[in-house]
């Protein structure tokens, strides 16, 4: 109570002996006029007006009289009773716990009931009378009780109350099932300030906690399940999303041909058709994940794959399917699962899977509702089942194109050696590389890569690597065959723009990147030309790495038409040439590449193991990145497998070189028909030249996997195969080499030309 509501105090005697402002503000009398006067007979001139002043204007309130005791005397405080309750406020209370449809309880300090709403439909036969006095934590089935005491006796303490608080229990202690309640908790104190207890109010929110509940976990199911397109990690995504929202047990089946991008099979599925247990989350699994077999006749699981529709199926000890599956039987029975609910992984009319939710415990019972909502949510994770196998099929189709286009075979090469490191990225990609063995035993090396991936990047990267392989039979340098490359790539970009808009290729665009080496183990030099792609490193034999200065040209098929330049380097024998795709540029192909320190200390290793060095120093970082890079490591060519001979102009030159062919061939132990054949090619070349071609000229013999025979001269003019009548005198040489040598061809220089031609004779393998 507070002291704002006293009048007056009057002694033993009747007489005022206080008069408090809101005395003087209600009677219009000062303290002064009121002071030691009989309180009878002030109430009686208030009252009457006699003195010729009014009284109160309102009417009087309703006032309440206490002793006080005060030394040794009684003194009477008179209040207005604002604190007491009115008629109306009486009937207020007289509602509210009869009428009002929601759960009033009111508990004292203790948390004892004091009074409670029947007017709730819960409450209308709970025996009241019973309730009052006893504990509210002892009367109510609360799922939690020890920590809903500990919110209440919180309130008492601090007075702030907590609202609206969601609460699982029962109007009875031990009943089944568990309601859903909206609590809100609130202290209770009298004017003085002292706590009388709590008002507690319940709202049975359980249909609206429900249908909430299953809305908010359809919408986990479709905000997280299918991000990634992989079959797994979509079943390992709905797992997640309905554990435990929904169930606190979930295994998902997929038939095993599904996660392999095969189609499903249709309903009813064969009971030969194998399942691969995926996705778990529970307390015990029968089978582990990952395992592959076949589901038992004559049970739920079976049943919904037969008919497409759900089963709901309560667990008992004696359910006769349960025999069918022992290993389950047993996880069933530690996990103390009691409903199981079984929906199937279907798409119009294919089976992708099976899906079997189990609640335990204190969990509820599946329902209809649940039915409805499994269904649903399963009905959205065999879509993305079904994208994440389409794209696995395509994925594989993408890689199986690409690992074909690659060489199935590594380049039997006596000039260098290579190896080369090749990480796919997990679409497939257009990375891919080449070592082509080219006349006068030089060896073009080739790394390519295509922009995107998968079936785009897999077919367009093969058509490249076929022209790469058609035009590195002309014999061109590596400037003119990008040049020539690129022309290809605009015209594959070309015709993919003039696909229907429908077709997927139309909104692909076509680039690619490209570097070419070509190494001389003659000259030991190698001339390197690219388009789009990181510099090359050349590691010296005794571990120094240096980058190329090679200029770059613009990617193929790209915006650019600059020409393409080349570098010529010498590389002495045992240096290791280093070419790789963008996505190892910064890793091991630039200056400060963190990779350099293995590059130079696998200067005495193979390039077999440099490549596992590399693999294992990159490891999995950024797998989404397709890497490719290709390790050659240069040998020369012996010197006394090689004859260089100046000759005339005139035409003792055709005698001269088949004498020195013939002495040459004596020392490298070739004999017999290829001697001969070598005789007769070489002496058609110098009169090739001599009679068409231009002073100075050279024949030079090389002896390797095949016996190459080249004769240089200076002119420019392109040799031609022409068919001499049978009357002519002339005409006959290059038709005579064309028959008798399997490859011949020319080559340009900077000054002048070489033909050339090849015999099938190797020379001995050094050891």
């Amino acid at each position: 109570m507070s002291d704002r509501d006293v009048l007056m105090l009057v002694d033993e005697n009747g007489h005022v002996v206080e008069w408090h402002r809101p005395a003087e503000e209600l009677f219009g009398r000062s303290p002064e006029e009121v002071r030691d006067r009989p309180v009878a007979a002030l109430l009686r001139e208030l009252a009457s007006g006699d003195d010729g002043r009014h009284g109160p204007s309102a009417p009087w309130p309703a006032l309440r009289i206490r002793p006080l005791l005060r030394d040794t005397s009684v003194v009477w405080e008179v209040r207005t009773a604002g604190d007491v309750a009115t008629e109306m406020d009486r009937a207020v209370l007289k509602a509210a716990f009869t009428q009002f449809p929601v759960g009033l309880h009111v508990l004292d300090d203790q948390l004892r009931v004091v009074r409670v709403n029947t007017a709730t439909r819960a409450m209308r036969q709970a025996p009241v009378d019973r309730l009052i006095g006893q504990h509210f934590f002892d009367v109510y089935g609360v799922e939690d009780p020890d920590a809903e005491e500990a919110i209440a006796r919180e309130v008492l303490d601090t007075g702030v109350p907590v609202i609206n608080r969601l609460v699982r229990g029962t109007v009875t202690l031990g009943a089944r099932p568990l309601g859903i309640f909206s609590v809100t908790t609130m202290r209770m104190h009298n004017d003085r300030g002292d706590v009388l207890g709590l008002v507690v109010s319940a709202v049975d929110v359980t249909e609206r906690e429900r249908a909430r509940l299953r809305l908010n976990i359809l919408g986990a199911v479709r905000e997280r399940v299918g991000r990634r397109l992989d079959v797994i990690d979509v079943c390992e995504e709905f797992v997640d999303a309905v554990v435990p929202a929904f169930s606190k047990i979930a295994v998902v089946e997929v038939v095993d041909e599904v996660i392999r991008g095969e189609n499903p099979p249709l309903a009813p599925v064969d009971p030969e058709v194998p399942l691969r247990r995926v996705a778990f989350r529970g307390r015990m699994s029968a089978h582990p994940v990952g395992d592959i077999r076949h589901l038992p006749f004559g049970t739920p699981f079976t049943r919904a794959l037969s008919d497409l529709e759900p089963r709901l199926v309560p667990i008992e000890e004696d359910s006769p399917w349960l025999a069918a599956d022992p290993a389950r039987a047993e996880a069933i029975r530690v996990s103390e699962a009691h409903s199981l609910l079984v929906v199937p992984l279907a798409l119009r009319g294919e089976v992708f899977g099976v899906v079997s939710f189990y609640r335990q415990e204190q969990e509820e019972p599946f329902d209809e509702e649940d039915i409805a909502l499994a269904r649903d949510a399963c009905a959205h994770t065999t879509l993305c089942i079904d994208n994440a196998r389409r794209y696995a099929r395509e994925r594989a189709i993408a890689a199986t194109v690409q690992r074909r286009s690659l060489p199935q075979q590594p380049a039997d090469l006596t000039t260098v050696e290579i190896s080369h490191l090749h990480l796919s990225g997990p679409e497939g990609g257009g990375a891919w590389f080449d070592a082509i063995r080219l006349s006068g035993a030089r060896t073009a090396l080739i790394v390519g890569e295509v922009a995107g991936w998968g079936m785009a990047a897999a077919t367009a990267m093969g058509q490249l690597r076929t022209a790469v392989y058609s035009l590195a039979a002309l014999d061109l340098g590596p400037d003119e065959l990008l040049a020539r490359l690129s022309d290809t790539a605009v015209r594959l970009a070309a015709e993919r723009a003039a696909l229907p808009a429908g077709d997927p290729l139309h909104r692909v665009p076509l680039t690619a990147g490209c570097s070419i080496a070509v190494y001389d183990p003659v000259d030991l030099t190698c001339t390197v030309a690219r388009a789009g792609l990181p510099e090359p490193v050349v590691v010296h034999p005794d571990g120094a790495c240096d980058t190329m200065s090679v200029p770059e040209g613009p990617v193929l098929a790209g915006p650019g038409d600059a020409p393409f330049a080349t570098t010529t380097v010498a590389l002495a024998e045992g240096s290791t040439l280093l070419m790789g795709t963008s996505a190892l540029a910064d890793e091991a192909l630039a200056p400060g590449g963190h990779l350099r320190a293995l590059l130079e200390r696998g200067a005495g290793q193979s390039v077999r193991d440099v490549c596992d060095a590399l693999a294992y120093a990159l490891g999995e970082e950024d797998p989404w990145d397709e890497r490719l890079m290709l390790l050659a490591r240069t040998r020369s060519l012996p010197a006394d497998r090689v004859l260089t001979r100046e000759l005339p102009a005139g035409p003792e030159a055709a005698p001269l070189a088949r004498a020195a062919t013939r002495r040459r061939l004596e020392h490298w132990g070739v004999e017999g028909d290829i001697a001969c054949t070598a005789e007769l090619v070489v002496s058609e070349l110098v009169g090739n030249a001599v009679r068409y071609g231009t002073p100075p000229l050279s024949m030079r013999l090389i002896f390797d996997r095949v016996l190459t025979c080249e004769v240089s001269d200076a002119a420019t003019s392109a040799p031609h195969v022409r068919h001499a009548r049978t009357a002519d005198e002339t005409g006959r040489g290059l038709f005579i080499i064309a028959s008798l040598a399997p490859n011949w061809g020319t080559r340009y220089r900077a000054q002048g030309k070489t033909v050339w031609a090849e015999l099938p004779a190797e020379a001995p393998r050094e050891e």
